[in-house]
């Protein structure tokens, strides 16, 4: 299910039909991070023909622990409760509860479990986007300061067509609403700081 970079891969879209069928807003969501991922994909290809090599891999979190103001849209927040409270496994769920209950702001993402994304199909843009080359970020590092050359630089066709992509579930929908939404950056403007959530109201929904 996981979306998988261009080393990797190619990138799929989230399918979850039924789901979709319920919830229109859903199949937003799934077409930002399509857009994206995309993006995401052709940039990393770009710089491996530069000769960069990916940092990146599967096992290391230390961007989940050392980024305490990583930015989330309201679409994915509402992502985020419709993956946890529905899809993600029920072992899963109970050993994230506590955590999400407990979480304090500024503390690392309340979905880094045991050094693992337990949320990875419905990861936010921001954390999609971030993408390191030449080492792996050191504990408490954010390269975006400490080496920017390292960090990729997304695509902004494709950055910007998952931002598009949002804008139906705020309600703009014609060429006109959308093109004047873009213009003034109307989803980033939206944008919360994930840590500083209260995520102990999604803990309580959680069953036991």
């Amino acid at each position: 299910m996981k979306t998988k970079k261009a080393a990797y891969g190619k990138p799929q879209r989230l399918k979850f039909p039924a789901d979709e069928a319920a919830n229109k807003w859903l199949g937003y969501a799934f077409d930002a991070y399509y857009r994206a991922d995309v993006g995401v994909a052709k940039g990393i290809q770009q710089e491996e023909r530069n000769g960069r090599k990916l940092a990146c891999a599967k096992g290391c979190s230390n961007c989940c622990k050392s980024h305490t103001t990583i930015p989330i849209f309201p679409l994915e927040l509402l992502g985020l409760y419709w993956y946890v409270t529905n899809i993600m496994p029920a072992e899963t769920r109970t050993r994230l509860k506590p955590q999400l209950a407990n979480h304090v702001a500024g503390q690392p993402c309340p979905f880094l479990l045991e050094g693992a994304c337990s949320v990875h199909p419905m990861r936010p843009l921001a954390c999609r986007h971030f993408n390191v080359f030449g080492k792996t970020c050191v504990e408490g590092e954010d390269a975006f300061y400490t080496r920017r050359e390292d960090v990729l630089t997304p695509l902004k066709v494709h950055q910007d067509g998952a931002y598009e992509a949002m804008l139906p579930f705020h309600g703009m929908v014609t060429p006109e609403q959308k093109q004047a939404a873009m213009q003034q950056h109307y989803v980033q403007q939206q944008a919360r700081v994930l840590q500083e959530i209260d995520w102990a109201h999604l803990a309580a929904r959680l069953e036991s």
